[in-house]
């Protein structure tokens, strides 16, 4: 899967921002230039992400892993649903 891949490269590098509300404040100053969400991510931020994203021209990316997986991933000890990768 190509998503975690790139989530785990973003990592790597230092570039990935955690969390939805992290994500939403560099989203709105157009610093971010992609975003994952796990499954599960509510359907409310997954709107407000889709329409933010679409003014600053971030590309949206859905995993197939729920928040929990994706925080595990991470290898953080709580669920992230939201990670963004800084421009």
């Amino acid at each position: 899967m190509m998503g975690i891949k790139d989530v785990r490269a973003a990592l790597k590098e230092k570039t990935a921002v955690i969390g939805l509300e992290r994500t939403m404040k560099l989203l709105r100053q157009g610093k971010i230039k992609k975003i994952f969400l796990a499954a599960n991510t509510s359907a409310q931020a997954k709107d407000d992400i889709r329409h933010y994203s679409s003014l600053t021209k971030a590309a949206v990316e859905e995993l197939e892993l729920t928040n929990e997986e994706l925080g595990t991933l991470c290898k953080r000890p709580f669920s992230i649903s939201v990670i963004g990768v800084k421009a």
